[in-house]
């Protein structure tokens, strides 16, 4: 099932390993004495663009008495949302700009344009997901406790419903976001508020705020024209869940993006952490507009391994973390947006079904993998010989097509 010997799976000697974590640990500190100027003019130029964006799609909305100018309003303020919460909220939250000392642009102040707390988020994320990304029982992002994607978790009937949950998932994702946020602060007692009544209060207070905002405020200074604006925010808001949806989906969820059993994190070294983050995570391709928009996350390798990096870095960072696979003949997982979508969804549909409905085994499959996926045939428990998991893979698909499996 899962992987449980990330250096088996890998075909890498723990020698290899620690080697691997020093080049990473040393393109980490490149980075950072890299850091100046040129960084925090990009996220203030950023957050300017934004916010223009955000005042002039309003505007015309409000203003505009012709069809093609709610369009124009309406998908000039999606466009709003998407930035603020994917190249700003998100990455601000996990602290990537906490270097400049600027208090408006600092993990523990910012607060997002969407309905669930960024302190409650911060944690549940940047810790819980990110720390123990993909181990089963410990990451909370594993299908985000309503969907099936690993064939480790044990088949019910309610996941015949998992095709509707996930495309509720996805058109109220911000709500999502917003209760699970909050579901992990009262299970695990953490968080700014504590956990309990405090953080219930501090949750219904900022949803207050941002339903007050979208769908009181501007409506009723619109006018007679309330209509208009409440369809143009509501629309916006969706927009914006359905492609922040679709960009983590596309991180996580594809072929390539590997499940871990809780064991791997038993004596976890740095360099261990660095390569669970290789295998358990995957890019897309994009160029500066989509990368941009997805807020670099088309780089959710680069992303998961440097977390607290200036995102506008990570087209940098990637050109260095591809040659490292290459160098250790290790996958790095990528392919056009619509194909990783596709793969994303094909697992989500897929594990539906019973196990019994499936092919290829529960260590082969391509949505979960284990390091017994490499036994020889006819010899369980030994795995072969050879340099990296790339090879491997290479020699296990030629084998597969001998055998006419």
């Amino acid at each position: 099932m899962a992987i449980s010997q990330v250096a088996v799976y890998a075909h890498l000697s723990v020698t290899e390993i620690e080697s691997l974590g020093r080049e990473l640990d040393e393109i980490r500190r490149d980075v950072e004495d890299g850091l100046g100027a040129r960084d925090a003019g990009y996220i203030r130029r950023t957050i300017a663009f934004q916010r223009t964006l955000d005042t002039v799609a309003r505007a015309t909305i409000g203003f505009s008495r012709r069809r093609g100018g709610w369009l124009a309003g309406t998908g000039g303020l999606a466009l709003a949302k998407i930035i603020e919460n994917m190249e700003i909220g998100h990455n601000v939250s996990h602290g990537q700009w906490d270097w400049m000392n600027d208090p408006e642009i600092h993990s523990t102040s910012w607060e997002w344009d969407m309905a669930g707390l960024s302190a409650q988020w911060r944690h549940s994320h940047n810790y819980r997901h990110h720390v123990f990304t993909n181990v089963l029982g410990l990451d909370d992002d594993i299908g985000f406790g309503v969907m099936r994607v690993t064939r480790d978790e044990r088949w019910q009937p309610g996941h015949l419903l998992q095709p509707l949950r996930n495309l509720l998932l996805a058109v109220t994702f911000e709500w999502g976001i917003a209760s699970q946020g909050w579901y992990l602060e009262r299970k695990f007692g953490r968080g700014p508020a504590g956990g309990g009544t405090g953080s219930a209060r501090a949750l219904a207070a900022k949803i207050a705020r941002q339903v007050g905002k979208d769908y009181v405020v501007f409506p009723a200074l619109s006018g007679r024209r309330w209509r208009r604006t409440l369809t143009a925010n509501a629309t916006a808001n969706l927009v914006r869940n359905l492609w922040a949806y679709l960009v983590i989906a596309c991180g996580h969820f594809p072929d390539g993006a590997e499940k871990f059993e809780p064991e791997v994190m038993t004596d976890e070294t740095r360099a261990h952490w660095y390569l669970r983050q290789m295998l358990g995570t995957a890019n897309f391709d994009a160029g500066r507009v989509l990368a941009f928009l997805s807020g670099h996350l088309s780089h959710q390798i680069e992303h998961h391994l440097f977390p607290d990096l200036p995102s506008n870095r990570y087209p940098q960072l990637a050109v260095r973390v591809r040659a490292l696979c290459e160098k250790y003949d290790l996958p790095y997982t990528t392919g056009p947006l619509p194909r990783q979508a596709v793969l994303s969804l094909r697992t989500i549909h897929k594990l539906a079904l019973p196990d019994s409905l499936l092919t290829a085994t529960s260590d082969d499959a391509p949505e979960t993998a284990s390091e017994r996926r490499f036994d020889a045939p006819g010899r369980a428990g030994e795995h072969t010989p050879v340099r990296g998991l790339r090879t491997a893979l290479r020699l296990r698909k030629a084998t597969s097509r001998r055998r006419g499996e």
